[in-house]
Order: structure tokens, then sequence, then C-alpha cells
């Protein structure tokens, strides 16, 4: 479930769903080691995003997957939307 054509109707179609899984499955995926928060956007590939959009995942380091439990790793789609683990670094309130 990646890609958007240019059909504002797919574009809403596809955030609504991602939305729907993001409410799901934002507790669970914030409880893992290094989850500061979840949300929707594009996929970034190469430091550029991608007309893919996604649930982002965002850490605040990139592990490599050898370093984490089975339990603690983040799935590459759930419930058939892609997910995209992006390292924002620590977050801290302003």
């Amino acid at each position: 479930m990646s890609g958007l054509s240019d059909e504002p109707s797919d574009f809403q179609a596809l955030s609504e769903r991602i939305m729907a899984v993001k409410r799901l499955h934002e507790d669970e995926l914030l409880r893992k080691p290094n989850v500061v928060g979840v949300g929707v956007g594009y996929r970034r590939t190469g430091g550029q995003a991608t007309r893919d959009l996604a649930l982002v995942v965002m850490v605040s380091s990139k592990l490599p997957a050898a370093l984490l439990g089975e339990r603690d790793l983040i799935p590459s789609s759930i419930e058939g939307v892609l997910v995209d683990v992006q390292e924002v670094g620590k977050l801290a309130a302003q």
C-alpha cells in the first residue's frame, strides 16, 4: 500500500488508512527502545522524501537489527501499511 496517484481521493483514503493503523499501534510502538514519536509522512530514502506515504516511526538513533531483540524490531509494514523508521535524534521541549 505505497505510492500515490495524483488523485486527491487516493491520498485521502491512504491517509485515513495510515491514521487508523497509527491509532491502533502507536502505544505499542512508543514502548520500543529509541522510539520517540509516531506520525504519518512521506517515506525517506537517502535523505530524500519519496512519494510513498507511510507510518513514520521516529527514533532517537537507528540501530542495526543485530543489536535489537526480536520484540524491539520495528516491522517494515503493519496491517499492509508501509512503515518508515526515521532518525530524529533526542527530542526536548523548548
